[in-house]
């Protein structure tokens, strides 16, 4: 692989300024970069992918390769595997103007589709010395010739998305996935029948864009260098994650994720990328020149305006984008097209969205242009989009985020729900508005249950296993003294700290563990789980695992042949979700009323209609909720108290109640299958402490009403 023969000889002409990157065609190759300040700008082309030197140095000349804020030339005769880079010079006034151009530094192209990272080290990108031979170099790919075999985003309705958040490399890492090649796009399509028999309808990818995983953050106690696992923190916004790709030296990314794209559709689960718009990976002005700040670096990010040489840092990790200026508000709405229509992904959720709508000196803006622009594209219209709406400098903008169609990451929820089942009173009406899609959070600009993405864990934070199993966070491996991850997790152990062999707290485990994944799939709103929350896999208590690039944070499948009961319940609480229109109806309760006079909710306490909305104490609640269409109407038991409770049971003409859901009981009678349900006798029925009961009406035949 590498360049042509006759690179010397390459006929240069002078190109045009759009679109941005390297667009290959039948003869050459068009080359285009934005630098509004750059006066000189020199296009390398390597021989090899690892060559120490470019094989061929093009000088631009500003009067034939320029226009505007644009550089550009054609070079005939490349083909697919071409590596390039770029070097810039220009003006180097840090604390007046915030330029940075040094030419001292080799750098990608921010439009790179992929790029390789053989000879790459980033001590070399920060110290003086040039750092050609340690580069990382783009490379030229060919997008047309893939055969999608007629594949289309699938455009599943977001009522009916149950979302797995999952990391591309930590899925099949461990030597236990058992998978031909591990921790990669390809080891992914090998779990597919996995993720199908889950029922899931998504896979909400941690970031793939390309990242820095060799970057050191610092040594563990163990003496085990730690590195960036999760890939919050990008450089190569348009390009594959190398590291994900079975070999990415040989021009495999586009082809790998696309198979990887293809193969999810066809077993119906759509795919949302989790993309990082507002820092990358060059940190402060102590970081490495990789791309932006060798380019423009006063266009791409927040500079302090008294003194330019430092960075705004609303993101925790040195920098942050400066998304509302044109040119990268262009940069990022063109970056997330490129991803729906060249890869058919379905959509995305942005990491620290609310940093996306700062203006040019970080204030919140109300009207931001790049958060607006992406809720407007015509390409984007039918792809779901999803925000993280609080950012690291405190803009919390949960419930009133920019724009109607933008979903959120509910963070209210999920403490709500997490103190409720760990037991605290006086949660009951938050409990309720959480559970009937948070209208105090999204009714009031006429937003819907469906703006909210509903969840109890994620990958920043406890495991649903240590949700359940630890009091504490035990981020000792991190290297940062414990100090780093929340300190807050509204947690419970149930009595012991970590593993225990004490039979008693593990099955009250398992019990919470259904506790919240029932009130997830209950709950109005777009239920997402954390991969490998279903059997109980567990990060040893750490809640904060981005630097763990090993067992700690990779699934364990072992346990998924071990704790096939939670995995089961998991299962059925899908497929219970999926055939049950009243849990996932995308509007707000409204009090209409079906066939038999049954509003569309009653609320009850352990007495019917008797919520104890004001009660401090209260640990229970219950709810009934109307069937319409001819679907059996749900009674719901919540009893969050440690002693078993009896309810009183509505009574509803020519039907009686069957029990589907009981989180007390043990595998299979803790959910029965469609048509398996069980008749309950009587007018009561006894809650055993800390469990959640779901009842489904029948008609007196014994046969559903359909």
């Amino acid at each position: 692989m590498g360049a042509p023969p006759g690179l010397a000889e390459a006929v240069i002409g002078p190109g045009r300024a759009q679109p941005l990157g390297a667009t290959l065609d039948a003869t050459g190759v068009n080359f285009s970069v934005y630098s509004e300040h750059a006066t000189r700008v020199e296009l390398l082309l390597f021989d090899r992918y690892d060559a120490l030197a470019p094989g061929r140095v093009i000088q631009l000349d500003p009067d034939l390769h320029r226009s505007y804020h644009f550089w550009h030339c054609r070079v005939d005769g490349l083909t697919v595997g071409q590596t390039y880079a770029y070097r810039m010079d220009g003006p180097h006034h840090t604390k007046d103007s915030g330029s940075r151009f040094n030419p001292r530094k080799v750098l990608l192209d921010p439009y790179a589709r992929a790029n390789v990272n053989s000879l790459w080290e980033r001590v070399r990108a920060i110290g003086p010395e040039d750092n050609c031979a340690y580069s990382m170099r783009s490379m030229v790919v060919d997008l047309d010739g893939y055969d999608w075999e007629g594949d289309e985003p699938l455009r599943t309705p977001l009522a009916e998305s149950v979302i797995y958040e999952v990391h591309v490399g930590g899925l099949t890492a461990s030597p236990t996935a058992g998978v031909t090649h591990p921790g990669t796009f390809a080891g992914l399509v090998e779990k597919i029948p996995y993720l199908k028999e889950l029922g899931v309808t998504a896979v909400e990818l941690l970031p793939v864009f390309d990242f820095d995983e060799r970057q050191v953050l610092r040594t563990g106690p163990n003496g085990t260098p730690l590195h960036n696992y999760w890939g919050y923190d990008p450089f190569g916004f348009f390009a594959p994650h190398t590291g994900y790709c079975s070999d990415a030296c040989e021009c495999t990314h586009i082809t790998e994720f696309r198979d990887m794209v293809k193969a999810l559709h066809r077993a119906g689960i759509e795919v949302i990328l989790d993309v990082v718009f507002n820092h990358t990976s060059e940190g402060n002005e102590h970081g490495p020149t990789i791309s932006f700040r060798g380019q423009a670096n006063e266009t791409y990010y927040h500079l302090w305006p008294q003194d330019r040489r430092h960075y705004m840092d609303f993101t925790g990790c040195g920098n942050a984008i400066n998304a509302n200026h044109p040119a990268v508000a262009k940069f990022i709405i063109e970056c997330l097209e490129y991803w729906v229509t060249e890869h058919h992904v379905d959509g995305f959720r942005f990491d620290l969205a609310s940093e996306l709508s700062r203006g040019a000196e970080g204030y919140e803006m109300d009207v931001p242009p790049v958060l607006w622009g992406i809720e407007l594209s015509g390409i984007l219209s039918e792809t779901k989009i999803i925000a993280e709406p609080w950012d690291g400098g405190g803009l919390y903008q949960v419930g009133r985020f920019p724009g109607k169609r933008w979903s959120q990451w509910n963070g209210p929820y999920r403490d709500d729900i997490r103190r409720f089942v760990r037991g605290d009173g006086g949660l009951v009406g938050a409990v309720a508005t959480r559970i009937g899609g948070s209208r105090d959070l999204f009714s009031k600009s006429g937003e819907l249950p469906t703006n909210s993405v509903n969840f109890i864990t994620c990958h920043d934070g406890f495991t649903l296993n240590d949700l359940v199993s630890y009091n504490e966070k035990h981020n000792h491996a991190n290297g940062e003294s414990n100090a780093d991850g929340a300190h807050e997790n509204f947690s419970w152990n149930g009595g012991v700290e970590g593993p225990t062999d004490a039979q008693d707290i593990e099955r009250l485990r398992v019990r919470q563990i259904k506790n919240h994944v029932a009130l997830l799939m209950l709950s109005r709103g777009v239920p997402m789980i954390l991969a490998g929350d279903e059997f109980r896999n567990s990060q040893d208590g750490n809640n904060n695992a981005y630097c763990q690039g090993n067992p700690i944070a990779w699934l364990d499948w072992e346990q998924a042949e071990k704790n096939t009961e939670t995995r089961r319940f998991f299962q059925e609480m899908i497929a219970f979700r999926k055939r049950t229109a009243a849990v996932r109806e995308p509007h707000f309760f409204s009090g209409r009323r079906n066939d038999r006079d049954l509003p569309d909710v009653t609320w009850h306490g352990t007495k019917l209609e008797q919520p104890g909305w004001e009660d401090t104490d209260a640990r229970v609640l219950a709810f009934t909720l109307a069937g319409f269409g001819g679907e059996p109407d749900l009674h719901v038991i919540l009893n969050m108290f440690h002693l078993g409770l009896d309810f009183e049971l509505p009574r509803i003409g020519g039907h009686r109640w069957a029990r589907t859901v009981d989180t007390a009981l043990e595998a299979p009678a803790d959910v029965l299958t469609a048509g398996s349900e069980e008749p309950v006798a009587g007018h009561t029925y006894h809650a055993h402490g800390r469990s959640v009961v779901v009842l489904t009406s029948l008609p007196h035949d014994g046969g559903f009403h359909r």
